[in-house]
């Protein structure tokens, strides 16, 4: 499979990476386990987790990927094998659960996360060590647009880059990276860490998908590109729906349904069924499934360093990793910009 480097790092990751955060929901551990094994011997050496997960986040699960990952690396001895990455949650007072909902990307917090990462991977560090979200004010997670008046008091930038340093000199991580972040962020990632000799930021993990291309139009593709960070693109198939499985069956088993949705009502905005139809369309006319369309747009992106992809069952995770192989046509490719054309972002 081919890999791609990480940033300015030594990091070379497959241009599929394992996502993680059914297990402990919709997967046992078994599952999870089984999930490892086959990623690995289809070539993946890249998994990535958060001490969040699984998704949708709860008190009685929290940590439980992250352990279901320590458990696959300590029977396995496969963590050489492997670029690891996790992530340190930001703030969010709703979940308590976390450091006490008092989370934030200051010294203490990110050394106990991390610690307690550590400690249920069953690992003595993370190859790469990510921000889940900012510490401060920034429209994400289907919010779009900035809003002054929802300003909260932040850790800055440089505070957390020096605490990131430390544990970086402690050998608990290789290199960092953001996820959800804005390119006025990303900018001052680099400026802080070059102008005070701290660790610069490799990646940024981030929303990517046929519904949902933002990254391309905010600045962010000409930051990372003349910047050398490189994105990590998450929800390839927007919580399933790019597999069209809800527009042919609107009560199909899967995250959107089986969770309140409340939990992502981005996916469920009248515009993303909509412009799945065609996405889906498009993709039976050329021979290919819904999935395999999307999957393969996104591996084949000039912008994408590794995709994040995730499964419930191995049918779907072996139907993932098959679409690596597929390119598609230059005429495939110019209806999707067609489709999103009249379709933009509605999935963002």
């Amino acid at each position: 499979m081919k890999k791609n480097p990480l940033g300015q790092t030594d990091l070379n990751v497959t241009r599929i990476c394992l996502g993680t955060m059914t297990f402990g929901e919709q997967n046992t551990e078994a599952e999870a386990h089984s999930q490892l094994d086959y990623a690995i011997e289809r070539g993946i050496n890249f998994i990535d987790t958060a001490e969040m997960y699984p998704v949708p986040p709860s008190a009685g699960t929290q940590g439980s990927t992250e352990r279901f990952i320590g458990s696959w690396l300590k029977k396995t001895g496969k963590r050489a094998d492997i670029v690891l990455a996790t992530k340190a949650a930001g703030p969010n007072p709703n979940q308590t659960w976390i450091r006490g909902g008092r989370q934030n990307l200051d010294a203490a917090n990110l050394r106990t996360a991390l610690d307690a990462s550590l400690q249920r991977l069953q690992t003595d560090y993370v190859d790469l060590y990510q921000l889940h979200w900012p510490s401060r004010n920034v429209p994400i997670f289907g919010s779009n647009s900035f809003d002054p008046g929802k300003e909260r008091p932040g850790i800055a930038i440089e505070e957390t880059l020096a605490a990131l340093g430390e544990l970086v000199k402690e050998g608990k991580i290789r290199h960092i990276g953001v996820s959800n972040e804005s390119p006025w962020g990303v900018c001052e990632f680099i400026k802080q860490a070059e102008t005070r000799g701290l660790p610069r930021i490799a990646t940024i993990q981030n929303l990517y998908n046929l519904t949902a291309r933002a990254f391309e139009t905010t600045l962010l593709d000409e930051v990372c590109y003349r910047e050398n960070v490189s994105l990590l693109a998450y929800s390839p198939l927007a919580f399933g729906q790019l597999s069209a499985k809800y527009v042919d069956n609107p009560q199909a088993r899967g995250r959107l349904t089986i969770y309140p949705p409340t939990w992502s009502p981005r996916y469920l905005r009248p515009a993303v069924f909509e412009a799945t139809r065609e996405y889906a369309a498009l993709a039976r006319a050329n021979g290919l499934t819904p999935a395999q369309m999307a999957l393969a747009w996104c591996y084949g992106r000039w912008n994408v360093a590794s995709t994040i992809i995730g499964a419930t069952n191995l049918d779907q995770l072996k139907e993932n990793i098959d679409a690596e192989q597929l390119t598609l046509s230059a005429e495939v490719l110019a209806a999707i910009d067609a489709i999103h054309a009249r379709y933009t972002n509605p999935g963002q």
